[in-house]
């Protein structure tokens, strides 16, 4: 990459927003929709409750009844009915009587008031009143929760469990919405092992591939991980176009460098349609993005260390799968916190610091973990935050209110 003028991480991760589209989206059943947006605005159709009902067990009256009731002079009503949470047989109350009623049961027309059972004895044919209630007493009218025509969910709601609950409780079987990205995610490198068979002296197991699908699922993806891929470009294409059938959006790691055998770089530089070149940023500088296959799927080809490629997603793919998703904001929000600790940082480039972030007596603070090496996944494993270092920004002193992304929020 020798010769190609730094990309901004702005301009990069702009080129690749411009290029990517929102999902069609459809109508889906609530189950399927949790944690997706809804791509409509939703309105209620009914009124919630739909009846007045009763808030409590006891007996449905007419308040003109039982106005005098005391313990010392109770009321004595004739019970005319009984009323169950779906068996209503008794539609009208007549004047001067009661009827048993269960919580959730309609209230009869006539009655406007519930007696709970403790002020009475509980009388089957005929019940004694103790205490007289105020008007509308645990009477739940209907449309007191949602009014026809209420706004439920509005276009962009993530949809969560309360959210389905509410559509489901008014009739909504369905709320359209865009569907999850599929992400295939390829690692390459002929030193890599899958995670539990034996090493060689010159080997190493694949964890990028493991890394980027469960970020990529954590971002709400339905993320494919294929596996590893050896250092030939045939074998990387064939891998590559098996894969393009269930993509909406291909992740790679490693082989965009400039060494021999980077065969990402090799294979996809003849297309023409996939930029390699450096951005400026630490860890993550050699990066690539375009379109492969006849739908033009996009393609992000992110470095090989680990660091590196997780920095990278989460600064290019994340924006790009919450797109797809019609989710908003697309980039994750930074947040200040006091620094710990001095960090020096390279001119010209943005750079992200692994560290731990935290609250004491001061307010927010972040403080730096491990070593700058690209390669240090557990330093990566132990951080929950990155402090964001501009690129003009040589030093940052101990104490400075700094810029951080927490890693862990979502958002």
């Amino acid at each position: 990459m020798g010769g190609h003028p730094l990309t901004s991480v702005d301009d990069h991760r702009a080129r690749i927003l411009a290029a990517i589209e929102p999902l069609p989206d459809f109508p889906q059943p609530l189950m399927d929709a949790l944690g997706l947006a809804a791509a409509e605005d939703v309105v209620s159709p009914i009124d919630l409750p739909t009846f007045d009902n009763s808030g409590m067990d006891g007996y449905a009256v007419r308040l003109d009844d039982v106005t005098t009731a005391t313990a010392e002079a109770p009321v004595h009503l004739p019970v005319v009915g009984e009323i169950g949470a779906g068996q209503a047989g008794l539609l009208a109350l007549p004047p001067g009587t009661a009827a048993k009623i269960m919580t959730g049961a309609p209230v009869p027309a006539g009655a406007d008031t519930v007696v709970p059972y403790e002020w009475t004895d509980r009388g089957v044919a005929q019940v004694r009143i103790d205490q007289a209630p105020a008007l509308g007493q645990h009477v739940r009218p209907a449309g007191e929760d949602v009014a026809t025509g209420d706004m439920l969910v509005s276009h962009g709601t993530v949809l969560g469990p309360r959210h389905l609950g509410l559509l489901a409780a008014v009739g909504r079987a369905t709320v359209r919405s865009r569907p999850r990205p599929r992400v295939v995610i390829l690692s390459t490198g002929s030193e890599l092992r899958e995670p539990g068979t034996p090493l060689g002296h010159d080997s190493i197991y694949d964890g990028n591939s493991f890394l980027l699908a469960a970020a990529a699922r954590r971002a709400g993806a339905i993320a494919y991980r294929v596996g590893i891929v050896p250092d030939e470009p045939s074998a990387f294409l064939d891998a590559l176009h098996d894969q393009l059938v269930r993509a909406d959006l291909v992740v790679t790691s490693g082989g965009v460098s400039q060494g021999d055998f980077d065969v990402v770089k090799a294979a996809l530089s003849p297309l023409g349609t996939v930029w390699f070149g450096p951005v400026g940023m630490q860890p993550g500088k050699p990066q690539g993005f375009g379109h492969v296959g006849e739908d033009a799927t996009p393609i992000f080809t992110l470095p090989g260390n680990p660091v590196s490629s997780y920095i990278s997603f989460e600064q290019f793919v994340l924006p790009a799968i919450r797109t797809l998703m019609g989710r908003t904001p697309v980039t994750r929000p930074t947040v200040p916190a006091r620094l710990t600790h001095t960090i020096g940082s390279p001119a010209g480039r943005r750079q992200f610091v692994r560290a731990s972030y935290g609250v004491d007596a001061g307010g927010p603070y972040v403080s730096p973990v491990g070593g700058h090496g690209s390669h240090l996944i557990g330093d990566l494993a132990s951080s929950d935050a990155l402090v964001v270092v501009p690129e003009d920004v040589t030093e940052v002193a101990a104490g400075t209110q700094v810029q951080v992304l927490r890693l862990d929020e979502e958002f």
